[in-house]
């Protein structure tokens, strides 16, 4: 697998890993595209994923905050107290800034995984603070191992050491490639976790982190305490992307520099005069001032927020309006952004945004976050029940949470009879889930090929009694009929109703009969069940 390098410096997930976090005890992976969409039952672990990446960008100051409930309990029970959650980016800087103001590359630093992606592992030992892992291909020939991990006379000490040529030895970058290309024959390169939570490393990855995607989670509406509504408000994310943006983080960074040049004006004229009155008590003071990027601007806007009729915040207005609220926010967004070619790396995390609205609703909310996704340095990721919205997706947007006897799956979907996403056939496919809702998909289809009456030909019939004009008349009807009758009439309580068992097998042979006439007449390959 190649590694694209794009020219901008906003990076794209690829994929996570979750491991021993909630129901994910063993290492599980999920794969994104621009728009990605989670499906499967109910309380299976799509809200997790979603989660997961909050805690993994936003360490904390998002919607979630992990603790040591978190970890998977039968982990737990193994003595397992360390939840892992790791990420795979994309579309890397071309060239980076680490460690000085020199520029160098992920790849000649030797940071870059076996696949050619930025791979970052978090891990929390018993709900706590993250450690911050790069794995990569890195050397580990012991003479020039933990390069990024020394400092700048650790460096200076090998290059003299070793006789090693170094056209600047005042730059840490200008001699590690110096290092690593005198033992170019014998680098040792292995897949490896380079701890960056610590010594010099820290630093590089102060300055990496802010390469990577804003990532905005809005839930669904079953959290209804404030700090956790909050979020709803779309204006507290514009906030977040906004102050993001490179330009005005130079500008916010030259008003610090100001204030922190004035502060340092007061507090020197302060201990001047202290030191007049009580020079030992005034040499013991220091001004303690946060630099640039230790401030939180985005605090600053924390109120900002869209209200209604007397002021009253959206997070207090009700769930249907609350989402036309974001539904609107997205679309303005998408137009937004195609407009102005925003750079902006961002990933937008919506839980079931079905919520509370109208199918119709529903169907301009999909469209307006699929357009939004086409959007350069933008992702969409979404959770949902509605088979509204599935069947405005494409069969690569959507992952399948499958859960068996040997544990978690991520399963990417497949056309398998209908030839549109549905998402009664895949919990059909999954979970062996027979509806109503998919007996009339399957129905439907029959009749838009023009096979049904081909389908019903031959078939076992049963009486079907109906009244007209205050008569009771007799059809015969073949399985499917009689279970397509009963659904749209149910007013008529003349007949038996179908069983379970009943409307099983009508899907079956309807699934069947799709597949075989399909085959036969070279239309598509259906997938097969156990595939």
């Amino acid at each position: 697998m190649i590694c694209k390098i794009g020219g901008n410096h906003n990076m794209k997930i690829e994929s996570i890993k979750i491991k021993n976090f909630r129901s994910y005890k063993e290492e599980t992976v999920i794969c994104f595209d621009d728009l990605t969409v989670l499906v499967g039952r109910n309380d299976i672990g799509k809200s997790t994923i979603l989660e997961a990446l909050d805690i993994f960008f936003n360490d904390g100051s998002g919607v979630i905050k992990i603790d040591k409930t978190d970890l998977n309990i039968q982990a737990s029970r193994n003595g397992d107290n360390e939840t892992v959650i790791s990420a795979c980016f994309s579309e890397l800087p071309e060239s980076i800034i680490i460690d000085s103001a020199v520029q160098t590359t992920l790849g000649s630093e030797y940071m870059l995984n076996s696949d050619g992606y930025l791979e970052v592992v978090k891990k929390y030992k018993s709900g706590g603070k993250a450690s911050v892992f790069i794995r990569a291909k890195h050397p580990t020939n012991a003479d020039c191992k933990d390069l990024l991990l020394k400092k700048n006379a650790d460096l200076k000490r090998i290059i003299t050491g070793k006789g090693i040529e170094c056209e600047n030895q005042s730059v840490n970058a200008t001699m590690r490639r110096a290092i690593w290309e005198h033992y170019a024959d014998d680098l040792n390169l292995q897949d490896i976790e380079i701890d960056v939570s610590k010594e010099d490393a820290k630093k590089i990855w102060d300055k990496l982190s802010s390469y990577m995607p804003v990532y905005s989670l809005f839930q669904s509406d079953r959290k209804n305490s404030d700090g956790d509504s909050e979020v709803q408000d779309p204006l507290k994310e514009a906030v977040k992307q906004i102050i993001n943006d490179e330009e005005l983080q130079q500008t916010l960074a030259s008003v610090a520099e100001v204030v922190e040049t004035k502060l340092k004006e007061v507090s020197s004229r302060t201990l001047e005069k202290l030191r007049e009155m009580d020079p030992a008590v005034a040499n013991s003071l220091n001004p303690v001032i946060p630099t640039a990027d230790k401030l939180k601007w985005v605090d600053v806007f924390k109120a900002v927020s869209i209200s209604g009729d007397e002021d009253i915040p959206i997070n207090k207005r009700g769930s249907g309006v609350k989402r036309l609220v974001l539904l609107n926010f997205f679309r303005a967004e998408a137009e937004r952004r195609a407009e102005e070619g925003d750079n902006t790396g961002i990933i937008y995390a919506i839980e079931e945004p079905e919520t509370s609205q109208h199918s119709n609703n529903q169907r301009v909310l999909i469209k307006a976050l699929k357009e939004l996704a086409q959007a350069a340095n933008t992702q969409i990721l979404l959770t949902t029940h509605s088979p509204v919205i599935v069947k405005e997706l494409d069969f690569e947007n959507l992952r399948l949470i499958y859960e068996d006897e040997n544990g978690k799956r991520i399963l990417s979907v497949e056309p398998a009879v209908l030839q549109y996403p549905s998402l009664n056939e895949v919990n059909y496919a999954a979970y062996g889930e027979v509806t109503e809702e998919y007996h009339n998909e399957l129905y439907g289809f029959l009749e838009f090929q023009q096979w049904l009456n081909d389908y019903k030909n031959g078939r076992p019939q049963r009486p079907y009694l109906y009244v007209k004009n205050g008569n009771t008349k007799t059809w015969n009807l073949d399985l499917t009929e009689y279970v397509r009758h009963q659904i749209h009439h149910p007013e008529n309580h003349s007949n038996a109703h179908f069983t379970r068992d009943e409307l099983r097998q009508s899907i079956e042979d309807m699934r069947d009969y799709i597949r075989n006439r399909a085959e036969a007449e070279g239309i598509w390959d259906p997938i097969p069940d156990d595939e």
